[in-house]
């Protein structure tokens, strides 16, 4: 795929990194010209730099957007243009100060990036981790490759997402449309207050998959139903 990368810093070095690696085009895209040119050279592999724009316009199949929430719609609305009936991948997570989601009023992140340029298809992903985890090859946890959550309207987006997920090891998981997207930048906010505000292991909230709608047979204690 020919893949344009709005932004400089680790989430688009962290990404963009598995998919030179995978065989993909890219073109590293920055206001700051230079930080563009360091990591295409950092990230080898043929990795283009450039404007923004031409980011943008070179990312004929998927353009990711790697910036921060806010920046992301402002600079959606100015390459509008550009991105034109292509696939705008959003990974940002709009949480503040304290843990808050700053999305209150009901408006993703991703939605704000559909609005600022309402013919690109949209479609959220990879914004539930760290960097450093995007950065392993690949995140396997307990010999289970990691799960990725991807929500999105158009098709032909969805499957080249997916594709790309599964370019870093990692399993795509359907998570619906669009308008589903602020439930996963609401989970982003929740997961992030636990591990860094509490110390808590988030994987010990669910059950497994078995029991996620209740155990199939009562359990039991010394033989006795429960």
């Amino acid at each position: 795929m020919r893949i344009g990368v709005l932004g400089t810093g680790n989430m688009a070095d962290a990404l963009a990194t598995h998919w030179v690696r995978a065989g993909h085009q890219v073109t590293i895209g920055g206001r700051d010209q230079r930080k563009a040119e360091l990591l295409a050279a950092r990230i080898g592999g043929g990795a283009r730099s450039g404007s923004l724009y031409a980011a943008a316009e070179s990312g004929r199949d998927v353009v990711l957007a790697a910036l921060p929430f806010g920046a992301g719609a402002e600079v959606a609305r100015e390459l509008r243009a550009s991105l034109e009936g292509k696939v705008l991948l959003d990974c940002s997570n709009p949480v503040g100060p304290g843990f808050r989601l700053l999305t209150q009023d009901g408006v993703s992140a991703a939605q704000q990036l559909a609005s600022a340029a309402p013919r690109a298809h949209v479609v959220k992903a990879f914004n539930l981790c760290h960097e450093d985890v995007w950065r392993m090859r690949p995140p396997v946890f307990g010999g289970r490759p990691l799960a990725v959550p991807v929500c999105g309207d158009d098709d032909t987006a969805l499957a080249r997402v997916r594709e790309l997920v599964t370019d870093l090891g990692c399993t795509p998981v359907a998570g619906g449309g669009l308008e589903r997207a602020g439930l996963l930048e609401a989970t982003a906010a929740l997961f992030i207050s636990l591990w860094v505000g509490h110390g808590a292991d988030v994987q010990a909230i669910a059950p497994p998959l078995a029991y996620a709608a209740g155990p199939s047979q009562p359990a039991t204690e010394g033989g006795t139903r429960v």
